[in-house]
């Protein structure tokens, strides 16, 4: 495969496990140096020795994603080690407890806002200015699913991953004339550890879930990394402000 993202720098955040680990293997796989920000040590670590196993360069960054000091401090070691940023997946999220809305607790609904939508804006306040710097670039934002149609009993899940698009056309319109695209992608019911504690391991609740999906399968972590690093690529250069389903045909439905 032709290196297409040599000599760029792609930073992702969530990068320990799962759709997050999968897009920064696909940006290193494609020449790029790749920043991995996540606030679980050892699995960002992994993810690293991973890329490098492969002949690839990348750094960790230990980050919590809802603290400004953490995000600032990732994008500023990212500028120091490799002098400049091109692209940045958003991907950090939790899916919280689950509850009906009326018994959804305040400290559930903060710390999914502020993991899964403040952390988000907080890493475009501060990936964005870098961006631009280095002549402009792509962002693509992780949402949902659930962010473009209800999902009963995780309230502040779905309102976050709504709000992410919200934010993500927002920031589209507002930089496009300056070379910096802004996307989110949807997925739908993909095979990760998310899914294993939304299911709390029961076969029954797992068949469900497979059961809803129009493809007639769950879908893999590298698949979405495929469609984040394609709307990075210069094939969507026309692309701003979608927010992108890779959820097997679920929104169709």
């Amino acid at each position: 495969m032709a290196k297409e993202f040599a000599g760029k720098v792609a930073l992702v955040t969530g990068g320990s496990a799962g759709i997050g680990r999968a897009t920064a293997l696909a940006f290193a796989r494609r020449g790029a140096k790749v920043v991995v920000g996540d606030i679980g040590v050892s699995g960002g670590e992994k993810t690293v020795r991973m890329i490098e196993d492969e002949g690839g360069e990348a750094l960790f960054v230990e980050t919590d994603v809802s603290q400004a000091g953490d995000v600032k401090e990732m994008v500023e070691q990212t500028i120091d080690t490799y002098g400049r940023l091109d692209f940045a997946c958003n991907n950090a999220g939790i899916e919280g407890e689950q509850a009906p809305t009326a018994e959804t607790s305040e400290e559930n609904w903060d710390r999914v806002m502020n993991i899964n939508l403040k952390g988000v804006w907080l890493c475009m306040k501060y990936e964005i200015p870098r961006i631009l710097d280095a002549g402009g670039g792509a962002i693509v934002n992780m949402s949902s699913a659930a962010g473009r149609v209800g999902f009963a009993q995780i309230p502040a899940y779905t309102a976050s991953k709504h709000g992410v698009i919200g934010l993500t056309k927002a920031a589209a319109l507002e930089y496009a004339t300056e070379n910096l695209r802004v996307n989110a992608v949807c997925p739908g019911v993909i095979d990760t550890g998310m899914i294993d504690r939304y299911t709390g391991g029961d076969e029954e609740a797992r068949e469900q879930l497979l059961a809803s999906q129009p493809i007639g399968r769950l879908g893999r972590p590298e698949e979405i990394a495929d469609v984040v690093v394609c709307l990075c690529s210069e094939g969507t250069s026309f692309v701003t402000g979608v927010a992108l389903p890779a959820d097997g045909g679920y929104v169709a439905q």
